[in-house]
């Protein structure tokens, strides 16, 4: 199944939750290893699910999935 235009993003790449939060690089890394931003490997790539971007510009908590 195809997902169309419409749908919306599951998950972003480093370059583009940057530019979705006005965040730098350096920032997203420091948010990934603090545990405030879920970032996922995919081979060899990683992206940041959006529900963990969300979370994080909205001032929520974010889950720690790896704990589950």
């Amino acid at each position: 199944m195809a997902l169309n235009q419409h749908s919306p993003k599951l998950a972003y790449s480093i370059r583009e939750a940057m530019h979705a939060s006005s965040l730098g690089k350096t920032k997203m890394y420091e948010l990934i290893n603090q545990g405030k931003l879920q970032a996922v490997r995919y081979r060899g790539r990683t992206v940041i699910p959006a529900e963990s971007l969300q979370a994080l510009i909205s001032g929520d908590n974010v889950v720690d999935h790896a704990a589950n």
